[in-house]
């Protein structure tokens, strides 16, 4: 049957060259879409899934109630995870943890004297046991149970000693001023690339609390760690849930914090909060391009089933004789369902070779090491990917062609159904709804990542250098930032704890005359030094900020408005507050500015004066001459910190960084959009040619009886011009509900304009226009005396 069928479809190929390529370039763009954005799904729907424990590892995140609203963010007090495992039967396990972009490359490892930068974070000592990272040395039971060890990955071990074998070895760690000599308790296996942990090296979270923070900032107001629990397996969570929600509220009277448990594995897909409830994350455009795929498949599916019926005239005598020898309408189905899958089959074979030559840029676009190694999960997928498309294209084709009666076909009296001719119309209309549904998401996403590079964020992050404190220019910070000023093109320089860009430690422990004892609000923290508001361009709204002509400020205090409000204080210059027990005095209120993604709300932020605590070193240049000024940076940064090399990035792209998953949703709907639209052009082309070809005697005989060119063109289009008209009036509501729906996800947003929608509906009208205008020109060329020499 497999050869038979082949055998047709190579004999329908020289006797329709045109309909097959366009059947064949359609199904193998279709199906490499299809495979390409498995790969990518197939990745994102596997991240953190690898942990043996998965099913039971949790981590903490903590809902904050504020003025009627709840923010959620995964911080929380390093004291919870003792009482979790204290108080909770259902957690068998509760480790600390710190983030580890909250040191980025912060550190440093010295190997006599040999220094590294290094991507390290602090854990307590049974994380290993919460997650599967295999261990090539060491125990993992017990490589951070004493705070002189250190565990390294496989990749950093070589780096800094040549081999894995390395257990014993010392090396001196440092982050700003603080450093200490340890020994290597561990080596892990370099992480599988379907892990969000991106660290090099662990050091005990013991560490973090007694040498960096202070005992005296670990209490219940001080949210700087993370926490991960491994609960008993066939734990009720939203009941666990309720009994967690009482441990803060023993520990902090009258907070209205919420602490409450979300699976390890799902944050990377399920990451966003709105008000306390999960509205979803990557898992948004996971779905997104799960439906593009199976869009763009239907939609070269749809091309093969209206070209297969549109030339059914061709094949009626061969029904017709296969019906009179005895053929079943089931055989015939069979045969046109075989050759379908043929089709595809030999499709599958261009798709695959197209995706072997696209992945690498996919990759370079997407950000990924996609692969197409066999296993099972691809080889099911494409099994899956052939049959849904050879099934689909083939299915209304089969039962159409095997449903005609063969005295009608033999005597020649079969006529084309008005309900036929409804059914292929409104399969192209479908293709054009899907096509101009992408191209205004495509507009909406690239005009909202356009307002989010432009918008004013209330800082300025252009001409702007970051880079860690290290060395010895954490114990000598004050004359390093005062020579860093001199430097010639540096307009002005501090140093702060916050990245600026996005949200990191935060604090309840703040109270002030009035407060209403049953609020407990959440401030983003950052420590600062002199001057930092000024290098950021932050404006001031009343007050001032830290500076060196005030002497000593660790007693002052700077809120932003959206603090100042929070708190309910009028005229707050000059009145007090206490902040962890200590008296501050508010110098100074901020504009509120966008220190966290555009996705959330303006919240609640505070700066405090600590110099004897600082992670970065920021540099505001000026326009026009940054090769320059980064010299005389390194240069001067080298005469402090001899064998420590200057790592720094500039601000804005570590603000464009955030939104570097829609930039590459925007670039990747642009090619697949453009894909439907060619796709759905290849079967607009196709039936143009087809009805032209039909309606070439039609046209003939209009031009000898003195039409001119253009009143065949619009004779012939009308029909085409309705279709996408129709497919257009369809598709702009539908189009507007989704834009509007995933702008739902940005707390500051562009406000869709109706051209976006217009403009997509008038460049799909266009592009037909031009498809069928092509073909219906071309038909015009031919003499009319060629087709009617045979009547």
């Amino acid at each position: 049957m497999f050869k038979h069928n082949l055998l047709i479809i190579y004999r329908n190929f020289k006797r329709f060259k045109s309909t097959f390529f366009i059947n064949l370039l359609g199904l193998s763009t279709g199906m490499a879409c299809a495979l390409l954005i498995y790969l990518w799904v197939n990745d994102e729907l596997s991240m953190d899934k690898f942990h043996e424990k998965d099913d039971q590892l949790y981590q903490v995140y903590m809902h904050h109630e504020e003025n009627g609203e709840i923010r959620s963010a995964p911080n929380v007090p390093a004291l919870l995870a003792d009482a979790l495992e204290e108080e909770i039967p259902e957690v068998l396990t509760a480790v600390e943890d710190t983030d580890t972009d909250e040191f980025g490359e912060g550190f440093s490892l010295s190997v006599g004297e040999d220094k590294m930068k290094a991507r390290g974070k602090f854990s307590g000592d049974e994380y290993f046991q919460l997650f599967s990272f295999p261990f090539l040395r060491g125990n993992p039971e017990t490589a951070l149970s004493d705070k002189s060890g250190i565990v390294l990955t496989e990749s950093l071990a070589k780096r800094l000693f040549g081999t894995t074998d390395v257990m014993g070895e010392s090396l001196e760690w440092q982050i700003l001023k603080f450093k200490g000599q340890v020994k290597v308790s561990g080596v892990i296996q370099d992480f599988p690339k379907s892990s969000t942990e991106s660290f090099e090296f662990v050091l005990p979270f013991s560490v973090f609390i007694d040498d960096l923070m202070g005992p005296e900032r670990n209490h219940w107001g001080n949210y700087i760690a993370l926490t991960h629990v491994q609960l008993v397996e066939g734990t009720d969570v939203a009941a666990v849930n309720n009994k967690v929600s009482s441990i803060i509220k023993e520990k902090v009277p009258n907070t209205n914090v919420e602490p409450f448990f979300k699976q390890y594995s799902s944050r990377y897909l399920h990451g966003n909060f709105e008000n306390g409830q999960e509205v979803g994350g990557r898992i948004t455009y996971v779905r997104m391009f799960a439906i593009i795929a199976i869009f763009v498949l239907a939609i070269a599916c749809i091309n093969f089933m209206n070209l297969s019926t549109a030339r059914a005239s061709r094949r009626l005598k061969e029904i017709g004789v296969k019906k009179t020898m005895g053929a079943s309408r089931r055989h015939l189905v069979f045969q046109h369902l075989g050759e379908s899958v043929s089709m595809t089959v030999i499709s599958l074979g261009v798709a695959y070779l197209l995706v072997f030559l696209l992945l690498p840029q996919f990759n370079a676009i997407t950000g990924k090491q996609l692969s197409l190694e066999l296993s099972s999960n691809l080889l099911l997928a494409t099994i899956l990917i052939t049959l849904f498309t050879g099934l689909v294209a083939g299915s209304y084709p089969a039962l159409y062609l095997s449903g005609f009666k063969p005295v009608s076909i033999l005597k020649g009296k079969l006529t084309t159904s008005t309900g036929e001719l409804w059914t292929r119309k409104g399969l192209v209309v479908f293709q054009f709804v899907i096509s101009i549904i992408l191209l205004v998401s495509v507009w909406v996403v690239y005009k909202q990542i356009e307002y989010v590079q432009d918008k004013n964020l209330g800082y300025d992050r252009h001409h702007v250098i970051k880079f860690p404190i290290e060395g010895a220019v954490a114990n000598r910070l004050e004359p390093f930032i005062n020579q860093l000023k001199e430097v010639p093109g540096v307009e002005n320089a501090s140093a702060t704890t916050h990245s600026i860009v996005k949200s990191g430690a935060s604090t309840t422990g703040v109270t002030w005359q009035g407060k209403d004892p049953d609020s407990n609000i959440l401030f983003e923290q950052a420590r600062a030094y002199y001057g930092l508001i000024e290098t950021l361009g932050i404006e001031m709204k009343e007050g001032r900020s830290f500076s060196e002509k005030f002497g000593a400020e660790e007693e002052k205090i700077i809120f932003n408005e959206a603090a100042i409000k929070v708190m309910g204080l009028e005229d707050p210059i000059g009145k007090t507050v206490t902040m962890w027990g200590k008296e501050k005095q508010i110098i100074g209120v901020v504009k509120d500015f966008h220190f966290s993604s555009l996705h959330e709300e303006v919240s609640p932020m505070l700066f405090h004066f600590d110099k004897s605590f600082m992670l970065s070193i920021f540099v505001k240049m000026q326009a026009g001459r940054p090769d320059e000024v980064i010299q005389g940076i390194q240069s001067l940064y080298k005469d402090f910190n001899p064998g420590f090399t200057l790592n720094y990035e500039f601000l804005d792209s570590n603000y464009q960084a955030q939104y570097e998953a829609e930039q590459r949703v925007s670039l990747l709907s642009r090619y697949f959009a453009g894909i439907a639209i060619i796709i759905s052009c290849l079967g607009l082309f196709g039936l143009a040619a087809f009805t032209a070809e039909r309606r070439q005697k039609e046209i003939g005989i209009r031009k000898i009886l003195g039409a001119g060119g253009l009143q065949i063109v619009k004779l012939l289009s009308a029909d085409f011009t309705k279709i996408v008209l129709i497919a257009i009036v369809i598709a702009l509501p539908i189009s507007y509900w989704a834009a509007h729906s995933w702008l739902q996800g940005f707390a500051y947003s562009i406000e869709p304009a109706w051209y976006y929608f217009a403009g997509a509906g008038a460049a799909a009208l266009g592009i037909a226009w031009i498809t069928i205008s092509f073909q219906t020109i071309k038909s015009l060329q031919i003499n009319p005396a060629d087709t009617l020499k045979d009547e």
